[in-house]
C-alpha cells in the first residue's frame, strides 16, 4: 500500500469496474472488492497486479494478489484463487487501475513553520513554503523560497538550500540539499497504448539517511512502487540524476553529471567519475570505481575499478586503448603527390 503520508487511497472498486475502465476483461471473479496495487511479488488479497513479460511467469505463479492483469495466452499461469482481468497492454490497464485507486496528496493548504518545527532552533526563510503534515528536527534550517510538499518528514541539523523541492521523502539528521535539488518527483515511467505513451502512476518514497549530501540542482526520483534509497553519507554532486527504485549504498561518492538510470544497486563505498552513466537494473559491487565518462552496460563486480564505453575492467580498456594506438601509429598517412 502507498505510503498514507504521501498518497490517498479512493474508493474500492471492483474487477469488472476495473476492467471496464482500463480496457480489459474481466474473465473470473468480477465481484471482488480492490482498493490497491501493488507489483506481483507484494501484492496481497486485496490489491491489482499486472504481468506484462513471460520473464515473470514465476512470480505470476506465486502471487497472492487478489487480482491480476495478464494478456490472454498467460491466463493459464494465475492461481485459481486470483480475479483476472485479460487485456492487451497489462502495464498501461494496471496504471490506470493505479490512478483510479490511488492520489498523490497535493499541496492545497501551506501551514505555519510553527505547526512544522519541532522546537524553535527550526530557522524557515522568507518565501518557504511548508505542506500539511512537514515535521522538521532541531537545528534544521530551510532555505528561501524551498517547497516542502506534504507529509515530508526531516530530520534534525540539516541545511535545505534555496530553491529546492522536496515531496514524498524521508529524510535523516544532518543531511544537506543545496539549491535547486528536487527530491521525489516522479520518476520516468511510461508505457505503450494503442493511443500512444502514457505515463505510470510513481507510487514510491526517496529516503535520504543519515549525512546525505546532495549537490545543486541534482534530482533523486521517488520510487515506481518500492522506495529509492540513498545510504548513510553518501555524497552526490551537483548535476546527478538518480533515477527511479535505486538503492545506493552508504560512502558513495558520485560527481557531477553522474547519471543512474533506475532500479540500480550500489554497495558501499562505490566511486562514480563524472559523467558516469550506469544502465537500468545493474548491480556495482561494493568498493567498485566507475572512471569518469565510463558508460556501464553490465554489473560490476566489487572492487573492481571499469572504464570506457561500453566500460569494462580499466586493465582491459588499457591494454586495448595502447593497441589502437600502435595500430594507428603504424599506418604512414599517404604522401601528397
Amino acid at each position: 500500500m502507498p505510503d498514507s503520508r504521501f498518497f490517498e487511497t479512493l474508493s474500492p472498486l471492483s474487477v469488472v469496474e476495473l476492467a471496464a475502465k482500463t480496457g480489459g476483461e474481466a474473465v473470473r471473479g468480477g465481484d471482488r472488492m480492490i482498493g490497491s496495487v501493488a507489483p506481483l511479488s507484494s501484492a496481497d488479497g486485496g490489491a491489482i497486479a499486472f504481468m506484462g513479460d513471460r520473464k515473470f511467469v514465476a512470480a505470476l505463479a506465486a502471487t497472492q494478489a487478489g487480482c491480476v492483469i495478464v494478456p490472454e495466452q498467460a491466463v493459464g499461469s494465475v492461481p485459481a484463487e486470483a480475479a483476472v482481468i485479460v487485456s492487451r497492454t497489462p502495464q498501461a490497464s494496471w496504471a490506470m487501475a493505479s490512478a483510479l485507486l490511488h492520489r498523490p496528496l497535493s499541496l492545497d493548504r501551506a501551514i505555519a513553520p510553527s505547526e512544522a518545527s519541532e522546537d524553535d532552533s527550526v530557522v524557515i526563510e522568507p518565501g518557504a513554503v511548508l505542506g500539511e503534515g512537514v515535521r522538521i528536527g532541531c537545528g534544521t534550517r530551510i532555505g528561501a523560497n524551498t517547497v516542502i510538499g506534504p507529509g515530508v518528514q526531516i530530520g534534525r541539523d540539516c541545511v535545505i538550500g534555496s530553491n529546492v523541492t522536496v515531496g514524498f521523502a524521508l529524510i535523516g539528521d544532518r543531511v544537506k540539499l543545496y539549491a535547486g535539488a528536487r527530491i521525489g518527483e516522479a520518476g520516468f515511467g511510461a508505457t505503450g497504448t494503442a493511443a500512444g505513451a502514457m505515463d505510470i502512476p510513481q507510487l514510491g518514497r526517496v529516503i535520504l539517511q543519515d549525512g546525505v549530501t546532495v549537490g545543486a540542482n541534482s534530482c533523486i526520483d521517488r520510487g515506481a512502487y518500492d522506495d529509492t534509497v540513498i545510504g548513510e553519507n553518501t555524497k552526490i554532486d551537483n548535476l546527478v540524476m538518480v533515477g527511479h527504485n535505486c538503492v545506493i549504498g552508504r560512502n558513495n561518492l558520485m560527481a557531477a553529471n553522474t547519471g543512474i538510470s533506475g532500479s540500480v544497486t550500489s554497495g558501499d563505498n562505490v566511486i562514480f567519475g563524472g559523467k558516469a552513466g550506469i544502465g537500468d537494473h545493474l548491480t556495482i559491487g561494493e568498493g567498485a570505481r566507475v572512471a569518469a565518462g565510463a558508460g556501464v552496460l553490465a554489473d560490476i563486480p566489487p572492487g573492481e575499478t571499469w572504464s570506457g564505453y561500453p566500460a569494462r575492467p580499466i586493465r582491459q580498456f588499457l591494454r586495448e586503448t595502447v593497441w589502437l594506438a600502435k595500430q594507428a601509429s603504424s599506418k604512414k598517412a599517404p604522401r601528397e603527390s
